[in-house]
């Protein structure tokens, strides 16, 4: 199941709930027992029931169960590299790829509103 709340207004602890059932789901969906998961993570098992619930637990052994879950990867997109600042990573994106050819100068002769260019060279 989908996550169902905005999280730029729920508070932490509704937040915190939310990412608990997403663990859930995904451990069930995985056909994983706490016990089994616990194990894995080298956590105790009401840790991992503690996390499941929404009620506080360490950032250790969240990131342990993250690792048993083979989903460690996605902590990558929770804090932005700093070395990289926004500016500098639009610069990045805009790149030239290829240069452009020059462009020739119009001919001296041109046409202009109220000005027939044949007419001037009778």
């Amino acid at each position: 199941m989908a996550h169902k709340i905005d999280y730029q207004l729920a508070s932490s602890k509704a937040i915190v709930g939310d990412i608990g059932r997403q663990v859930a789901d995904l451990r069930l969906a995985r056909n994983i027992s706490q016990k089994d998961l616990a194990l894995q993570a080298g956590v105790s098992r009401r840790t991992i029931q503690r996390l499941e619930s929404g009620e506080t637990t360490s950032l250790d052994g969240f990131v342990r169960v993250l690792k048993a879950l083979s989903i460690q990867q996605n902590l990558l997109v929770l804090i932005p590299d700093a070395s990289i600042r926004p500016l500098d990573l639009a610069d990045l994106q805009h790149k030239r790829q290829r240069a452009r050819a020059k462009q020739q100068k119009a001919p001296a002769k041109y046409w202009q509103w109220g000005i027939d260019v044949d007419d001037d060279e009778s």
